[in-house]
């Protein structure tokens, strides 16, 4: 960063999330990424210097590990002058959300992350002129608690996401429950990740976005978003389909082009050959829960056929995806299991909080810190160090669970032939392709007990709803049934 040139009508509005907003450069493949806070929450700029270094720290020496060097771009704290982002702050004022204007961008300590741009290709240099489309998918959590710690059997038979999708809407966070399911999607059969990419795609949520040039052309806010224009979209995404034109427009051009996009995703998903650690963990996919989410509509509609679901093709052990669900199966124990570990933790610290630095919850997050998350053994020793390590693997668990992957798409060139680079083929064109990972900052050791009594909310929630309402429609058929009956009696 030329910390004497900096324009703030250079940069716009890019995108925010809970803790942290976006803003990208019209010109250069890079972003900042600024720190909010609530309006009263004061922090001074070491605190915010340490935090932002905590992140970079993190995504180098744990989810890189994890993950591959190819997907994890970590970026590195800079300093700008507080004027520039003083004007930043008011230029792009009006074009945040208002759901997220509950929390002020940090303007004090002049501190940001700056990273590459991921809504544009990573792997190679392309000239200004090539078209480029990115798909953000955030796919949450892909399997079922296999801990002996659950209490709650609803939860060894339908998904977290799943579960909590009519909590939100009752809330009203969203209008209508989305038909994905996120094990379908991990699931590396085609057929269950078609039906789950194409439901991410009816109802976005926050679980989707689509990028073009840069540009946020499909995805959702909040509850007040209008309905999904799958029309707009294709015609938005036709070029890069079906260059040729050769397409008329209308209901089956717009089912054509999706059908295209969706098969594009799936391979570039199921792609991957990147060194990462998380095959060391040595998890696999095998008898660690149900591999099939009992809500999901997709095995539902089966099951009304007659027809049992196609449980698991299985993931490459090279994909994204499979390091991905490896990293969020460090949650051994459920939340259920891990809350009395970290009470443990927290009574340790109540009697000797100076070793708060030396237990590594607030970083560095370092070599050391890496090493003890591969201890997976479940033998509770007692220990306030067992209890640590199933703490601290929690957290990086729930940091896979909530991650987003970006995958950046651009057609290949005529010429591109000879070129050496990932690519993957549709029915007309060819697309060279990255695939990379953000939203890695490590989960606060703090958010625990929020998590455990939104673990309880979700699971109540969903047992006195929709558990009772299925089984009032079995009753009612099984009285008809009764009702129905026709006796025969000898004469």
């Amino acid at each position: 960063m030329e910390e004497g040139k900096m324009d703030e009508n250079e940069w716009g509005y890019h995108g925010e999330g809970n803790k942290s907003l976006v803003v990208a450069h019209a010109q250069r493949c890079v972003v900042l990424r600024f720190l909010k806070f609530p309006p009263n929450r004061k922090k001074t700029s070491e605190e915010i210097f340490q935090h932002l270094q905590n992140i970079v720290d993190f995504g180098k020496n744990v989810m890189k590990e994890f993950l591959g060097e190819n997907y994890v771009h970590c970026g590195e704290v800079v300093q700008l002058p507080l004027e520039f982002v003083k004007q930043l702050c008011l230029k792009i004022q009006s074009e945040r959300p208002e759901s997220r204007c509950d929390k002020d961008l940090d303007t004090l300590s002049g501190y940001a992350m700056c990273l590459p741009n991921l809504t544009r290709l990573q792997t190679y240099r392309f000239a200004e002129h090539r078209p480029i489309l990115c798909v953000e998918i955030k796919p949450k959590c892909g399997f079922i608690p296999f801990s002996s710690d659950v209490t709650h059997e609803m939860k060894h038979k339908v998904c977290r996401y799943c579960m909590h999708q009519h909590l939100k809407v009752a809330t009203g966070k969203w209008r209508q429950i989305s038909r994905y399911c996120p094990l379908d999607l991990y699931s590396g059969n085609k057929q269950r990740m078609h039906f789950a990419l194409k439901s991410l795609l009816q109802e976005a949520q926050n679980n989707l976005k689509i990028f073009k040039n840069g540009e946020l052309i499909y995805g959702c806010k909040d509850a007040r978003s209008p309905v999904a224009d799958w029309s707009e979209l294709a015609h938005h995404l036709k070029p890069f389909f079906f260059p040729s034109n050769g397409l008329a427009s209308g209901p089956h051009c717009t089912r054509a082009v999706i059908r295209e996009l969706v098969h594009v995703i799936t391979r570039v998903l199921l792609s991957g050959s990147d060194k990462g650690r998380a095959g060391t963990l040595r998890l696999g996919l095998g008898p660690q829960g149900p591999r099939v989410c009992e809500a999901s509509p997709f095995s539902r509609s089966l099951r009304c056929q007659g027809k049992n679901t196609p449980e698991r093709s299985g993931l490459p052990k090279g994909c994204l995806l499979y390091k991905t669900l490896q990293v969020q199966m460090l949650d051994l124990l459920d939340i259920e299991g891990l809350y009395p570990l970290y009470n443990r933790v927290e009574r340790y610290l109540e009697e000797f909080p100076e070793e708060r630095k030396t237990l590594q919850i607030d970083g560095p997050y370092d070599e050391a810190f890496y090493q003890k998350l591969l201890d997976l053994s479940t033998e509770d020793d007692g220990t306030v160090a067992f209890a640590l390590t199933k703490v601290q693997q929690y957290r990086v668990a729930m940091t896979a669970k909530d991650c987003s992957i970006m995958i950046a798409l651009s057609p290949c060139l005529q010429d591109a032939s000879s070129d050496q680079r990932p690519v993957v083929p549709s029915s007309r064109s060819r697309f060279a392709f990255s695939v990379s990972v953000l939203d890695l900052d490590l989960k606060p050791y703090e958010s625990i007990p929020h998590q455990y009594k939104l673990d309880g909310k979700i699971v109540n929630y969903y047992s006195k709803t929709v558990c009772a309402k299925d089984n009032a429609v079995m009753s009612t058929r099984f009285k008809e049934s009764e009702d129905c009956t026709l006796v025969l009696h000898k004469n």
